[in-house]
């Protein structure tokens, strides 16, 4: 009886260790997963489902980007990190373009200031140092007979200017230059003799600092009949020259640059005696679309209400 009592207490003995290991283990697994942050699927997940968080929590580390971003991103193969570097790429390249446009608060330096069409005005100026390498003096009379600097333009610009006088001659309606060219220094001098005379905000209404003058560009000029009168005066733009010009100046590449009712975009008064070369097909345009140069260019910061 002892020995089949031991016996038996023995086979009990061995079944409850059994069932106790058991359970150990089922609770270890349980707290390991919870401290991992993952959760066992239920039971009725399948093997694809399974398989699909494991790859997803293997791609996690890969998605954050670097710290510091660098080539090794688009070796990774990543989307987000490629997105990333466009990005980057992006305003690099914006940050050049405003480098080299010479952009500084409200005023641009322009970039091709040699260009036939270029924007010359209150927010976009000429280099300082900037002179047309090409002026000759057009062979059309003006209303001074000394040999000045004022006489000049750029050589595409007088020949066109020769035949549009020219023309107005066979129309019986000569004209005369009353002033082209007009150099860095030049144009600070006429500026501040202006100013002097009628104060800032009135000059600024006719007259342009140095650098933002169309004089400078030596493309621009000033005309009247050939007796002079009226000359860069109000009262022009009621003679039959000035209508003239207005119909026909666009068919030798003029436009009059500061046109009635443009003052907001301009920047500057009613000018109808002011002639500025930007070339046939371009002047055409401008007149067809009834529009200012600033309008034309379009990517042009309108002028409406001048700081000074």
């Amino acid at each position: 009886m002892n020995s089949r009592r031991t016996t038996a207490a023995a086979l009990l003995l061995a079944a409850f260790m059994l069932v106790s290991a058991a359970c150990g283990d089922g609770g270890s697994k349980t707290q390991t997963d919870t401290a991992a942050g993952t959760s066992t699927p239920p039971a009725s997940s399948n093997a694809g489902s399974t398989g699909t968080s494991a790859d997803a929590s293997k791609s996690k580390p890969s998605e954050t980007p670097a710290a510091s971003t660098n080539g090794q991103n688009q070796a990774t193969g990543t989307p987000g990190e490629l997105k990333q570097t466009a990005q980057t790429d992006t305003k690099s390249g914006a940050k050049q373009n405003a480098s080299s446009s010479g952009k500084t608060g409200d005023v641009q330096v322009v970039a091709n200031p040699a260009d036939i069409a270029v924007l010359v005005n209150k927010t976009n100026k000429l280099p300082d140092s900037y002179k047309p390498q090409d002026l000759v003096d057009p062979n059309v009379p003006f209303t001074f007979k000394e040999k000045l600097e004022k006489r000049k333009m750029r050589k595409e610009a007088a020949a066109a200017l020769e035949k549009l006088f020219e023309a107005a001659k066979k129309d019986n309606l000569p004209l005369a230059g009353v002033s082209a060219y007009r150099s860095h220094e030049t144009q600070k001098t006429v500026y501040e003799r202006y100013v002097k005379k009628d104060g800032e905000a009135a000059a600024n209404k006719y007259s342009a600092k140095p650098g933002h003058s169309e004089h400078e560009t030596g493309l621009a000029i000033d005309v009247a009949g050939s007796s002079g009168k009226c000359a860069a005066e109000d009262c022009f733009g009621a003679t039959k020259e000035a209508k003239w010009l207005a119909e026909h100046a666009a068919d030798y590449g003029f436009i009059i640059r500061y046109p009635e009712g443009k003052e907001s975009i301009t920047g500057y008064q009613y000018e109808p005696w002011h002639l500025r070369y930007v070339g046939v097909d371009t002047a055409k345009a401008i007149v067809k679309q009834g529009v200012t140069l600033e309008e034309y260019a379009k990517n042009a910061v309108p002028v409406t209400k001048p700081k000074s």
